[in-house]
């Protein structure tokens, strides 16, 4: 089995610009590149993003793959690999299976991965990137990165409990490595 980092893509691996799509709406995040290489010797990378702004008609799902492209290409240059990028396409008004934080991609990824989902670590800006981690079996990071802190008080509202909160991408690969 493997340990699996589940990752979360805007404000956790690239800025968060209202629906980032767009080649100009792409920018890593400080230090996200650094700590998924000192992870990666110990850790595979699966990315689980809503991506509301299909469902909300603002960009196309080509659009959304196309920024998936240009981040995973940057990340490829620095030797980096992401195994799958699950997303959900709809809107937080339609009624499914796979908006966060259902756990059905990260029990889909654990499947496909065979990922040792106790071993493994989910990271987020985002309460139900915790609550989805947390649900699924695995530890979880709250980062202060993207609406971080702008959304920090529905852990507490939620009674969500990280195991860590991180004030970057870097913070928290060190805790993951000290923490194993």
């Amino acid at each position: 089995m493997v340990k699996a980092l589940f990752l979360d893509r805007d404000g956790t691996l690239n800025e968060d610009t209202m629906y980032p799509h767009k080649e100009e709406h792409f920018k890593m995040l400080p230090g996200v590149i650094e700590g998924l290489k000192k992870l990666k010797e110990e850790f595979i990378f699966i990315i689980v993003t809503n991506q509301s702004g299909i469902g909300r008609g603002i960009f196309e799902e080509k659009d959304m793959h196309n920024f998936n492209d240009i981040l995973l290409e940057k990340l490829r240059k620095n030797d980096v690999e992401v195994k799958k990028i699950f997303f959900c396409p709809h809107s937080p008004k339609d009624v499914c299976e796979c908006r966060k934080p259902s756990v059905k991609y990260i029990e889909e990824a654990a499947k496909e991965f065979d990922i040792d989902l106790e071993k493994s670590w989910t990271l987020g800006d985002h309460a139900h990137d915790v609550e989805m981690g947390l649900n699924s079996g695995t530890k979880a990071i709250y980062l202060l990165t993207g609406h971080g802190e702008k959304h920090f008080k529905q852990l507490e509202e939620k009674s969500i409990k990280p195991d860590f909160v991180a004030k970057d991408f870097l913070e928290a690969t060190n805790f993951i490595l000290n923490n194993g």
